[in-house]
């Protein structure tokens, strides 16, 4: 008894004591019930991709079992190969690379440059034409698609990349918001020091501003990378040949190719394949992506 009455006037002398602070205390556990709910939520959407993962490594009896064991008793690599090479996916994915790569320069180049127009440039009507900017945001892409398909159509340009690329060569709404907002972090004082040294307004985009936004790059280049490369809409409305699909129109041709034959463990390996490179970059560039997306909404 007097050991449990220690051990007892101990605690409560640990909790009043002024390390162990009620406000604080809460704070722990409200913490510690943030973290919960977080990994509890991250494991929910995990879910879908291991059981995708391990799905692509199974054979088709242990598929066709009921309950589908979870692991792959044994694991079978080869099924990427046989995926891959069913379909001419090495051509689409270099379709998708080169549609990727020049959407990612020209958004940048385009939407850094009205950005920083917006943020530095002082003209008449500059609030009334980003105003007009953000209220294009609200117009859906199906509802701009025949006007648009129109035109890509006189102009010859279907069954080619150009009605892919072209268009981010003239900016997008939503990155020209998410730049300016950085580019309005960004102290004066540079742009005024720059201009005393004689520099002009292009030397101070290029040699200042574009070298203090890498965040804010770094997240437009992670949206476009994924918008890019998962675009299915687009792909399906203006190419018409084979050899000029991407990955997502060829994954669609894989499925109705696969239609029949339960060969759900193909499937499998070749979207975990398409999945590969966003995954990467998005590991890669995750830090750089947080940062950007914060800095941004810090000044409007």
């Amino acid at each position: 008894m007097e050991v449990e009455q220690g051990a007892v006037q101990s605690s409560g002398s640990l909790l009043s004591s002024p390390g162990w602070r009620w406000p604080q205390v809460r704070a722990l556990l409200f913490n510690a019930f943030l973290y919960l709910i977080i990994v509890a939520g991250g494991i929910v959407f995990l879910i879908p991709f291991v059981w995708m993962v391990s799905t692509s490594l199974k054979t088709l009896p242990e598929i066709q079992r009921i309950p589908q064991p979870l692991l792959p008793e044994v694991i079978r690599w080869d099924n990427y190969y046989v995926a891959w090479t069913s379909l001419p996916f090495t051509r689409w994915f270099f379709n998708t690379a080169f549609i990727t790569v020049v959407n990612i320069f020209g958004t940048l180049l385009s939407c850094s440059l009205a950005a920083y127009g917006f943020a530095y440039t002082r003209f008449r009507g500059r609030n009334f034409l980003f105003v007009i900017l953000l209220s294009s945001m609200m117009l859906p892409y199906h509802v701009r698609l025949i006007p648009t398909f129109l035109i890509f159509n006189h102009l010859g340009w279907i069954n080619t990349f150009l009605p892919l690329t072209v268009p981010a060569f003239f900016g997008t709404a939503f990155y020209i918001f998410l730049l300016r907002q950085f580019f309005l972090t960004l102290p004066k004082e540079l742009d005024d020091a720059a201009r005393i040294d004689g520099c002009n307004s292009l030397n101070i985009y290029w040699r200042i501003v574009m070298p203090l936004s890498k965040p804010a790059l770094a997240a437009v280049t992670a949206f476009t990378f994924i918008d890019s490369w998962n675009d299915f809409l687009g792909p399906l409305i203006y190419l018409r040949q084979d050899s000029r699909l991407t990955l997502s129109l060829g994954l669609r041709m894989f499925l109705d190719f696969q239609e029949g034959t339960g060969d759900l463990h193909l499937m499998m390996a070749a979207s975990v394949a398409t999945l590969i490179p966003i995954l990467i970059v998005f590991f890669f560039a995750q830090k750089h992506f947080v940062e950007g997306v914060t800095f941004t909404g810090l000044k409007g």
